[in-house]
């Protein structure tokens, strides 16, 4: 894999790379993986690759090259649905639990990591998207890693937070590592294209991003004029 392309938008960061963490820790790289989801669905840190690493999990299952459990690489697929999924939604609630017993006075922290920026972009996408951005917010980096903390915070009712979680978690997971796992068995010699993969996920998840910048700053100058 071609380190240098994409490692200027990984921020340096060979961590932040599925080929490198796969060289370094081999099939253990799973289990390292469901700790990364976790961490970057309830803890905070939205530096993390969770859809890529999602992505390059299923298609390391779909190309042989990471295996789970013993049996067909459709089993791996389905125990690393089923195990990412409750990764992603245990961050989740974790995250939530956070918020709600913090309170409205989290706002008042501008940190390194949790900072009010990134909260105060978070409750207006939640507020515009109300439950169903547990869901949507999923596909959009650092709304996923803060929106649960939102919710806590506005103390969302539990049922209803766990429901619309574990549906966001069930789809974000399915969607990523399926088509890893798809396209990799489909197209065996995509594994050596990586970075160019990597590069196109990149690309996609900052979409998102940019259209609601591009949404608040519009919001913010028709409030002004």
């Amino acid at each position: 894999m071609h380190l240098d392309l994409i490692q200027p938008l990984l921020l340096g960061m060979k961590w932040m790379d599925p080929t490198w963490l796969l060289s370094t820790f081999g099939s253990a790289l799973f289990w390292l993986s469901l700790v990364i989801v976790f961490v970057e669905c309830g803890l905070f840190f939205p530096f993390l690759p969770g859809d890529t690493l999602l992505f390059a999990m299923g298609l390391f299952i779909g190309t042989d090259r990471v295996d789970i459990v013993p049996g067909a690489h459709g089993v791996d697929l389905v125990v690393a649905v089923i195990l990412f999924t409750i990764a992603a939604f245990a961050g989740n609630v974790a995250g939530y639990e956070i918020g709600r017993k913090a309170g409205p006075r989290i706002y008042e922290r501008d940190g390194r990591l949790l900072k009010r920026e990134y909260l105060e972009q978070t409750s207006h996408f939640f507020e515009v998207h109300g439950s169903k951005a547990l869901v949507i917010g999923r596909f959009v980096p650092f709304v996923r890693t803060y929106v649960t903390l939102v919710a806590g915070v506005s103390e969302m009712p539990r049922p209803k937070f766990w429901l619309w979680s574990l549906v966001g978690a069930a789809l974000w997971v399915t969607t990523l590592v399926c088509a890893g796992f798809f396209l990799g068995s489909a197209f065996p010699g995509l594994g050596s294209k990586l970075d160019l993969v990597i590069l196109g996920l990149l690309a996609v998840s900052v979409i998102p991003v940019a259209y609601e910048w591009w949404k608040h700053r519009r919001e913010q100058a028709e409030a002004t004029s």
